[in-house]
């Protein structure tokens, strides 16, 4: 039996056997599933894992998503999502009643794929049953008692996937890591592709140089050293970057200094688009952001540059890694499956601060110390794998 996880009306350390709920078996499964991820893209992309670990044990359960705006597209054409519902975080008290409203006992089961105080909510507001996390800070009666199964949260030892799929586990289903990648209708790409350009070009590397927030940006002048040394193997380059304006101001610069010439996507490509181009791609490269955790997914080589971010947790899942522990270690670069992660050097790193000045918009000084030799070395192994 396993302990830190407990049913509603139980003391918190009553051990439990993780079985299915009352309400569901082989015989009765449910019929309608919420999963609430109301966070950041990446967040919303690592989640798909339970999903697709609940599909497979109730394959004709209808599975929706609750998600914030502007994350949705991260779960296009994923054939275990029925319906994606995008709820603004900044509401008025009637439009977070309107909200719960919407929502309000139309599934038999949910999860709060998240530690939060909004994810709760919206999962007991949502279904009778509820699964979810709380931590040891926040374990209070009141959060307890939105969830009929909580699991302990740990933000440090565990990654993000794993820790996802200790929510499927709790009703007693196997645990499935496959985090899936959006998609686009064949034929739509291959549209997209003739409107951008791109018919026809096969020999391309995607490198995705601009994170959300500066802590994790490498320095341009070497991106430009990287992208040049790819263009004179012979391998095209293709820049992507959101419609963001200063985003797309500083990719646009990269790309203009390449002697040798590459192409610039930013703003022009969907996340389900993005995942395409990647599909295609000898090789990506990039930082700790949501673009590097979709070219992991797809299963092309993918070379990642860390700094003060927790590899142990956010480390890019490779593709068929099997559900259990983290690929990566806390501390040192690693290679697992198609994934080559490497971390920046100091006896502080990572620090899992916001950088060298603990604020968004801080450099990261174990970043900027990645040599681009270094990258080049790792492109080079992956070209050739």
């Amino acid at each position: 039996m396993r302990t830190g996880m407990y049913y509603r009306g139980l003391a918190k350390n009553t051990p439990i056997t993780p079985l299915h709920p009352p309400a569901f078996s082989s015989q009765t499964p449910p019929k309608r599933v919420l999963v609430v991820c109301t966070q950041r893209i990446g967040d919303v992309l690592l989640a798909t894992p339970l999903a697709r670990s609940v599909k497979a044990a109730w394959p004709d359960a209808q599975l929706d998503f609750l998600v914030l705006p502007g994350t949705q597209g991260v779960l296009e054409g994923n054939p275990d999502v029925h319906q994606v519902l995008a709820f603004p975080q900044r509401a008025s008290l009637r439009e977070k009643l309107a909200q719960l409203g919407r929502i309000w006992r139309r599934y038999d089961l949910s999860f709060a794929a998240i530690p939060s105080d909004r994810a709760r909510i919206f999962a007991w507001a949502a279904a009778r049953f509820s699964v979810g996390f709380t931590t040891a800070e926040e374990a209070s009666w009141l959060k307890r008692h939105l969830l009929n199964i909580a699991v302990p949260f740990d933000n440090l030892q565990t990654h993000t996937v794993t820790m996802g799929l200790r929510l499927v586990e709790a009703l007693g289903l196997p645990a499935i890591g496959q985090v899936q990648a959006p998609r686009v209708l064949a034929e739509n790409w291959c549209q997209r592709l003739e409107q951008l350009g791109l018919t026809g070009v096969t020999n391309y590397a995607v490198i995705h140089p601009n994170p959300k927030f500066r802590y994790k940006m490498w320095d341009s002048s070497k991106w430009i050293a990287l992208i040049s040394w790819l263009r004179q193997q012979g391998i095209e380059v293709l820049l992507t970057g959101s419609g963001d304006p200063s985003e797309a101001a500083y990719v646009r610069d990269i790309a203009g200094k390449v002697p040798e010439g590459c192409r610039c996507l930013t703003g022009l490509l969907s996340l389900a688009e993005t995942a395409e181009l990647l599909k295609g791609a000898r090789l990506f490269v990039g930082p700790d952001t949501a673009v590097t955790h979709l070219a992991a997914a797809t299963g092309i080589p993918t070379i990642a540059l860390f700094g003060p971010s927790n590899p142990v947790k956010w480390g890019p899942w490779p593709k068929d890694c099997p559900a259990g522990d983290s690929p990566w270690s806390f501390i040192g670069s690693g290679h697992q499956g198609n994934v080559r992660l490497i971390q920046g050097p100091g006896d502080c790193v990572p620090c899992l601060f916001e950088g060298c000045d603990r604020h968004l918009d801080s450099d990261s000084q174990c970043l900027l110390a990645i040599t681009v030799e270094q990258v080049v070395e790792a492109a080079r192994a992956a070209l050739v794998s």
